[in-house]
């Protein structure tokens, strides 16, 4: 049996010691992925690269630690042996053992303000024992109470500090008063890092977005022992294993996000990173159990007339776009359906100026019966966000108008009622974090209603960009087992 020796060079990565040549090949193939929509992009259009992530480097043995199962898989699947030799940094996925009354003992030392679920629980205490995931969890499934635990289990555990990286600077502050509400002494063991923050501290624990950090020089990373990525779908890839990477003494690693992309090479770059996906439960589950709201959703088709289908026929996706966004009926459609519909509602776009801008005066001048209209962007103080989340919550007449940038991912609004996509998009995870925006459960109901405003300019057989991404949500909804029906407007 031909055998591929390896050691773990840090806690970050493998690598390969010895091994036959030929072998050095197939694994460099093996974990050789190209990227999605590659043959688009400038860099491939121009011959600066090929449009290809590789995952293993053939010059230096190289292999993200959180690979080694899918390492072990493939040597297994060829008839190859693996042989770790010693280090200091121990075998790959040297587990711990977790024993069940000591760990309830710790869970009811903490003195929650509410007892972890059944999925949360397990979901912890894999974390424990294998000291590396990414913990698969939707939204609304309490991810927050997850991280928590697990952050006070590891200190209790260990002296090194922990980073928690998040996306973005509202997912700073809202994680912070979680932990304030779980009941922990954030002033005294938290620090928060980013635009203009120190990131020097004596705390335990650091909250960071990870634009903020992944600059830094390796010594800095080498404090903690342990990193937990939230909404880690959410990171550039580059920055992230930069911060991986430099984290060479963090032997615990947790990854956390609603819903990855569906495609092989997402999962395997962030598994290389934080270690195997494990499901904690599902959105169907949490439904299912009344933790979430059930979910209708209306897919509104506006149809066209065929000289409009004439002025779009055979142009760019970009051009595409720029007339669905700036076309006036369209808009007041929007407008009209955004401040007719009852409770509070949440209307998602994509391009700020050339749509989320023009949309907001439409809104606007229709609001009636006392409705509240507040529009949020990337302009947004973290602290204007803070407040129209507090005040959505207490209110049932409010329109949010917010760019998918800022509202799709990480935001928790307990409180809405509606949820329009009135911007077109294909992508998984866009689609499923924007969806988990209304599926928290209210006090004046247990279904949130989409409304999902699609476009048919196609002309005979040849369908348009943006339809053809209709019908890719329609997927989505139909693996999800979300109910839907569709109506054909005329426009």
């Amino acid at each position: 049996m031909e055998v591929i020796k390896l050691k773990m060079r840090n806690y970050a990565m493998l690598q390969m010691t010895e091994c036959a040549p030929h072998i050095v090949s197939e694994i460099s193939e093996h974990f050789c992925f190209e990227v999605p929509g590659a043959k688009f992009m400038p860099a491939v259009k121009k011959r600066i690269w090929d449009g290809k992530i590789r995952l293993f480097n053939r010059t230096n043995g190289e292999l993200n630690a959180g690979l080694y199962e899918s390492l072990r898989k493939f040597a297994a699947e060829r008839g190859y042996g693996i042989k770790v030799e010693e280090g200091k940094y121990g075998y790959p996925y040297d587990k711990n053992k977790v024993p069940h009354m000591a760990f309830q003992e710790f869970i009811e030392s903490l003195n929650l303000p509410f007892k972890p679920r059944d999925y949360q629980y397990d979901a912890i205490v894999h974390g424990i024992e294998n000291k590396r995931s990414i913990i698969l969890s939707p939204t609304g499934s309490g991810k927050s109470l997850i991280i928590y635990i697990l952050a006070r289990w590891y200190l209790a555990q260990h002296n090194m500090k922990l980073l928690l990286i998040v996306p973005t600077t509202s997912l700073v502050e809202q994680m912070y008063k979680d932990f304030y509400e779980y009941g922990y002494d954030v002033e005294k063991n938290v620090h928060r890092i980013y635009s203009g923050k120190d990131k020097v501290t004596d705390c335990p624990i650091i909250i960071s977005t990870w634009q903020s950090i992944y600059k830094l020089g390796s010594p800095w990373f080498q404090q903690f022992g342990c990193i937990v990525g939230d909404e880690v779908h959410g990171f550039k890839s580059k920055s992230l294993s930069s911060i991986m990477n430099k984290s060479t003494e963090a032997e615990y690693r947790f990854g956390t996000t609603g819903t990855l992309d569906g495609t092989t090479v997402h999962k395997l770059v962030l598994e290389g990173l934080f270690g195997p996906t494990y499901t904690s439960v599902t959105t169907a589950k949490l439904q299912e159990d009344k933790h979430l709201a059930k979910l209708d959703i209306d897919i509104i088709l506006l149809k066209y007339k065929r000289e409009l289908c004439q002025l779009t026929d055979g142009r760019t996706y970009q051009d595409e776009i720029d007339f669905i966004v700036q076309y006036e009926k369209r808009n007041n459609f929007i407008a009209n359906l955004a401040t007719r519909l009852e409770g509070n509602t949440l209307v998602l776009f994509n391009l700020v100026d050339k749509h989320g801008k023009v949309l907001r005066p439409l809104i606007e001048n229709r609001l009636k019966n006392g409705q509240r209209f507040f529009f949020v962007s990337g302009e947004t103080k973290t602290t204007d966000r803070e407040q129209i989340r507090n005040i959505v919550d207490r209110q049932n007449n409010s329109i949010i108008l917010a760019s998918l940038g800022t509202f799709s991912t990480g935001i928790n609004i307990k409180n809405i009622h509606n949820i329009v996509f009135a911007s077109p998009s294909k992508s998984q995870i866009r689609v499923l974090q924007s969806i988990g925006r209304g599926l928290r459960l209210s006090d004046n109901g247990s279904t949130t209603r989409l409304y999902d405003i699609a476009d048919d300019l196609h002309i005979k057989s040849k369908k348009n960009f943006t339809l053809l991404h209709s019908a890719e949500r329609v997927k989505i909804y139909a693996r999800e087992k979300f109910p839907f029906k569709i109506t054909q407007v005329p426009i």
